[in-house]
C-alpha cells in the first residue's frame, strides 16, 4: 500500500487514502466513471484484487483475478470522458495506463465503458479493442 505521504497512484494530486484509497476501504463510493477508472488504476497499482472484482459489472465480471506480480502499474493518462457524471447512469473513460515488466515499459489504451448498478458506479468493460504498446 502506498503511505499516506505520496501522491495517489492514478495520478491526481491528493494522497492515497483521501483519494483512492477511501474508495478501495468502501468508505465512500466513487462520485463519477472518471473517478472510478482511476480507483481501478490505483487498485492495479496496490494489488487490491477484491476492490477489482467489487467495481466489475456483474455481467462481464471474471469468476477471479490474479494480478502479475512481475507487472507493476506506474502511470495513468485519462485521454477522455463521455458522461459518467455525478447524476448520469453510463459513460465512458478514454485512458492509456503505463506499465513496467522487468525492463519493459509499455502501455494499455482502452475506451471503456461504466454503469451504475444499484446506485454505484462500476466497470463495464472496453468499448474497442484492448490496445498494448
Amino acid at each position: 500500500m502506498p503511505t499516506p505521504a505520496l501522491p495517489c497512484p492514478c495520478g491526481l494530486p491528493a494522497a492515497y487514502p483521501e483519494c483512492c484509497g477511501r474508495f478501495h476501504s468502501g468508505a465512500q463510493q466513487a462520485p463519477t466513471a472518471e473517478l472510478l477508472m482511476r480507483s481501478r488504476f490505483s487498485a492495479f497499482a496496490v494489488g487490491d484484487t477484491a476492490y477489482l472484482l467489487r467495481s466489475w459489472h456483474p455481467s462481464t465480471r471474471p469468476g477471479r483475478l490474479d494480478l502479475d506480480p512481475g507487472q507493476r502499474w506506474e502511470r495513468l493518462e485519462i485521454l477522455a470522458t463521455e458522461r459518467g457524471g455525478m447524476f448520469e447512469t453510463e459513460g465512458s473513460v478514454e485512458f492509456r495506463a503505463h506499465y513496467r515488466e522487468g525492463r519493459h515499459a509499455g502501455s494499455l489504451h482502452e475506451h471503456s465503458a461504466f454503469a451504475r448498478e444499484a446506485g454505484a458506479w462500476v466497470y463495464v468493460g472496453p468499448l474497442s479493442p484492448v490496445d498494448f504498446d
